[in-house]
């Protein structure tokens, strides 16, 4: 499996692109912007794009699926849950000037579902709290967790459809059940592990 990490947007999101060795075939996780150096990133590895996941419907995660798509005709995998597209298009900002709201998804995946690259498997968990939509991927001792956990951090919870109480669970109920040898990557910063979350994360230890 190769991974490659870039940030895009004003937000600094990281899209990453997750790559089967064997049969390079390739996955695109929060692709927010910049579609056109998405793909050619993926073909500069020599992989082919067959699939596109949202970690979650906020802006500054979704501005490129719709592009790369329709390049690519990869198809495009969320949670079936998904929030009310006008609350994400009023931070469309947020993701920089071509920002594109993602078409319909051609699979909605639910908690402990299975989404296969080529020889990659990954199980879907269903992780809400910063957003009703948030869904990590787990599989090959890493989790893809969109803006749930960070680095010494967790996700906002002020949004008008985020409830402190349901990210919590996430993190506790889900995250941190993890082995510790887990690789975290997340929405924004730099990779961490469940192991150094669990010990030092200060929001973790407070709760």
């Amino acid at each position: 499996m190769i991974i490659e990490t870039i940030v895009l947007g004003p937000t600094r999101s990281n899209c990453y692109i997750v790559g089967s060795e064997k049969t390079k075939e390739a996955m695109i996780i929060d692709p927010s912007a910049e579609a056109r150096m998405v793909i050619d990133r993926a073909i500069e590895k020599g992989f082919e794009i067959t699939a596109i996941v949202a970690t979650h419907s906020h802006a500054d995660h979704i501005g490129a699926i719709s592009d790369i798509r329709d390049i690519t005709g990869a198809a495009y995998i969320r949670h079936s849950t998904w929030r009310d597209p006008e609350t994400t298009m009023r931070w469309a900002h947020l993701a920089g000037p071509a920002f594109k709201m993602p078409p319909p998804p051609d699979r909605t995946v639910e908690d402990g579902d299975t989404i296969t690259i080529g020889d990659l498997s990954f199980q879907s968990v269903f992780t809400p709290g910063h957003c009703p939509d948030g869904l990590s991927l787990y599989g090959h001792g890493v989790v893809f967790c969109g803006d749930t956990l960070f680095n010494m951090g967790i996700a906002r919870y002020d949004f008008t459809d985020s409830v402190k109480e349901d990210l919590l669970n996430s993190l506790k109920g889900k995250l941190m059940t993890l082995p510790d040898e887990t690789i975290v990557l997340s929405g924004h910063g730099p990779q961490t592990t469940i192991g150094y979350e669990r010990k030092h994360n200060p929001f973790l230890l407070s709760y």
